[in-house]
C-alpha cells in the first residue's frame, strides 16, 4: 500500500513539472510571438527613405567635356605627350545653395597609389566652363603629386589608366593656401559637400 501511495506521489510530481515546463515554453512562445508582431508593426508604420539632408542621394550635377566623353580615351593634347594642358570641361547642375566648387583629378590606377594631377577650389558656383589650358578667375590651385601646383596631365608608365575628374559642390569656401593636398582639401570640405559629379577619361602612353 505504501509502495503503491509512493509510486502515485512521485507520478504526481513528474505531472507537475510536465505542466510547468509546458507553461514555460508557452510563455516563451508567446513573448516572441508579441515582441515580432510589435517590431512588424513598427516597421510596417515607418516610411524607410534616405536623409533629407544628405544631398547626395540625389544627384543633379553634372561634368563633361568636348573633347572626350565618359570612360573614353583622352586626347594626347592633353597629356604629357602632347601640350600637357587641362581638357575642357562644362559644368551644369549646380545647386542654387552652393558656395564654391572643388575639382580634383587622380589616377587610382598609378602602381604607387592613387596619383593627383590637379586640384582646384573656391571655384565660382555659377562657372559653367572651364575652357582648356585655364584656371576659373578667383580659385585657387593646389599642390599635386607632382610636387608642384597647376595641372599635371596623364602619363601612365605602362597599360591604360583611368583618370577621375571629380567635382565637388559645397556650402562654404574653403581656407587653404597652395601648399595644400588633396588630403587636406577633403578633410576640411568634410561635411560640407551638397552634390557631386565625375567625369572619367581613360589614356595609355604608345
Amino acid at each position: 500500500m505504501e509502495k503503491l501511495m509512493e509510486s502515485q506521489k512521485y507520478s504526481n510530481v513528474k505531472f507537475k513539472e510536465k505542466i510547468m515546463k509546458i507553461k514555460i515554453i508557452f510563455g516563451i512562445i508567446v513573448i516572441v510571438l508579441a515582441v515580432g508582431i510589435f517590431y512588424f508593426l513598427r516597421i510596417e508604420g515607418t516610411e524607410i527613405r534616405p536623409p533629407e539632408d544628405d544631398p547626395l542621394t540625389t544627384t543633379n550635377m553634372e561634368i563633361t567635356s568636348t573633347a572626350f566623353n565618359n570612360n573614353e580615351n583622352i586626347p594626347s593634347k592633353y597629356t604629357c605627350d602632347g601640350q600637357d594642358i587641362n581638357p575642357p570641361l562644362q559644368i551644369s547642375g549646380t545647386p542654387e545653395n552652393a558656395k564654391s566648387l572643388v575639382l580634383i583629378v587622380d589616377d587610382p590606377d598609378a602602381p604607387a597609389g592613387t596619383w593627383i594631377h590637379w586640384t582646384v577650389w573656391n571655384i565660382d558656383p555659377k562657372i559653367i566652363e572651364i575652357p582648356e589650358n585655364s584656371v576659373p578667375a578667383g580659385a585657387v590651385e593646389g599642390e599635386t603629386s607632382f610636387e608642384n601646383t597647376g595641372y599635371g596631365g596623364p602619363c601612365p608608365p605602362s597599360g591604360t589608366h583611368r583618370y577621375f575628374f571629380k567635382l565637388y559642390a559645397l556650402d562654404i569656401m574653403l581656407d587653404l593656401d597652395q601648399n595644400a593636398k588633396s588630403d587636406d582639401i577633403y578633410q576640411v570640405m568634410e561635411g560640407h559637400t551638397v552634390d557631386s559629379a565625375e567625369l572619367i577619361g581613360l589614356f595609355s602612353r604608345e
